[in-house]
């Protein structure tokens, strides 16, 4: 068996992150090459990974088994697509790993690249556990950040081929401290079509915009009901469901009614929230819109529809990844939840005990010049090394 102290692994770790960052794998694009580098990487210490691609070939999950085929393993689980740089005004290149003191710049050290990177550097421990010992499988997704797309389909494979696991811990940013909730994403796309006509003749036409705002003022004020009734003994940060209005797109110009607008809200809520039943009374409007507008214009309409839904992650009662976690992390602070919507609901969902614990601040996501302190990185690799051992005990 080998045995690597966490200095080894820290050192092997930011060279394998400054390979990582160097792959742009923004989720519009391919991550196949940063798939096939750590398919290379393992094929080094004879760990056979296994892929699970996307429906057209361009993107593909990841897993692997380090140590023997048995029960009572630990996955590792993280994604590995970034947020998009375009208008940011970063200092330094975002695809080039640049230390400024105790920080190390570039798009994806914390979210999530760095838990990628210890990970791969203990892998040489991981996967030398003899009969005796538990083994480690790693679980790579794509597409987390558009709506964790990627993850259930490997997340099937996992809980068919793979021997059952003690637990499944997810490494987004949370300062190596153990997150037992996160809420649910459910992301929806509305697009109006209109019927064009010159804006001082309204009598002729119908602007998709001018509906657009209607449905847009229902889920407002849903957004402000929600805020009003708030739980005030809810952990999370704001503690109510949110609804935010990311994107608006429509018209031609000022003088003529918009033939097309489409905007996208997401719905972040906390775990025990009927989705579907808070938005009931907006598609409902929606669906008499539409009904109005097509007596008069059958080329018009209103299309909902959902383009991600994403399980919230709610806390176990006794979990045994949370368990785990806490004597591998150090972390005896009281039980936390984030706002963010992860992949851990989705092993939650399956069956799988959870938890979410990895190195950087979430706060330091998706902003120009992101980073990731190195003493985050160190406590990563102390985490991997206690890993290590507990498995081979």
């Amino acid at each position: 068996m080998i045995t690597t102290s966490r200095e080894t692994i820290l050192t092997d770790a930011l060279s394998i992150l400054s390979d990582l960052v160097a792959f742009d794998t923004t989720s519009r694009d391919s991550n196949l090459a940063l798939i096939e580098y750590v398919e290379s990487r393992l094929a080094a210490i004879g760990v056979v990974a296994r892929r699970v691609a996307s429906a057209d070939g361009r993107k593909a999950n990841l897993y692997a088994t380090l140590g023997p085929m048995k029960e009572q393993g630990i996955v590792l689980s993280g994604h590995t697509d970034v947020v998009p740089v375009d208008g940011q005004p970063w200092t330094s290149d975002p695809f080039t790993l640049t230390r400024r003191g105790d920080r190390l710049y570039g798009r994806g050290t914390c979210d999530m690249k760095g838990f990628l990177a210890v990970a791969l550097a203990a892998a040489p421990t991981l996967a030398s556990r003899d009969r005796t010992g538990r083994p480690a499988h790693l679980a790579f997704s794509y597409d987390e950040e558009i709506g964790c797309l990627g993850a259930p389909h490997m997340i099937r494979e996992v809980a068919a081929q793979l021997p059952r696991p003690a637990a499944v811990i997810v490494g987004e940013p949370t300062n190596m401290e153990v997150v037992a909730g996160h809420k649910g994403i459910t992301t929806h796309v509305v697009t109006v079509t209109g019927h064009e006509a010159h804006s001082s003749l309204t009598h002729l036409g119908i602007s998709a915009n001018m509906v657009a705002i209607r449905l847009m003022a229902m889920l407002s004020d849903l957004a402000e009901t929600m805020k009003r009734d708030a739980d005030p003994a809810s952990l999370f940060t704001p503690p109510h469901a949110t609804l935010t209005i990311g994107q608006i797109n429509g018209g031609t110009a000022v003088n003529i009614l918009a033939r097309e607008c489409r905007f996208a809200f997401d719905f972040r809520s906390p775990p025990g929230t009927d989705v579907d039943a808070l938005l009931a009374p907006f598609k409902a409007e929606a669906a008499r819109l539409d009904a109005e507008m097509k007596a008069k214009w059958p080329e018009t309409g209103i299309i909902v529809e959902r383009h991600s839904a994403a399980p919230a992650f709610a806390p176990e009662r006794d979990g045994a990844a949370e368990k785990i976690a806490r004597l591998l992390s150090g972390d005896n602070g009281p039980s936390r939840v984030v706002s963010y919507a992860a992949e851990a609901g989705q092993f939650q969902e399956a069956g799988f005990s959870t938890v979410i614990c990895g190195p950087g601040s979430i706060e330091q996501a998706h902003q120009p010049d992101e980073y990731v302190e190195i003493r985050q990185m160190e406590r990563g690799a102390a985490f991997m090394e206690r890993l290590a051992a507990m498995l081979g005990e």
